[in-house]
């Protein structure tokens, strides 16, 4: 048990001194590949609403003033 406490404290040691100094063998996921994909999800981000936007037909609705209008009233008949 003792010598297995030992290793996790060393590899423990050695990923901390690692994460401390950025001396990593390779460049990790986030800095080879996140600004490539953070430019991608907002291309597409932007591509899929000026679809839903344009071309769908849904009515929006975003403002009632002006649009609404009272119906006439009925008299009720006897």
């Amino acid at each position: 048990m003792y010598r297995f406490a030992k290793a996790a404290v060393n590899i423990t040691g050695q990923a901390t001194r690692q994460v401390r100094h950025g001396s990593t063998a390779a460049p990790n996921f986030h800095s080879k590949y996140g600004t490539g994909l953070m430019v991608g999800g907002a291309v597409f981000c932007v591509g899929v609403w000026s679809y839903v936007l344009t071309q769908t037909g849904i009515t929006w609705n975003l403002s009632p003033v002006g649009k609404v209008t009272p119906k006439p009233w009925r008299e009720a008949e006897e």
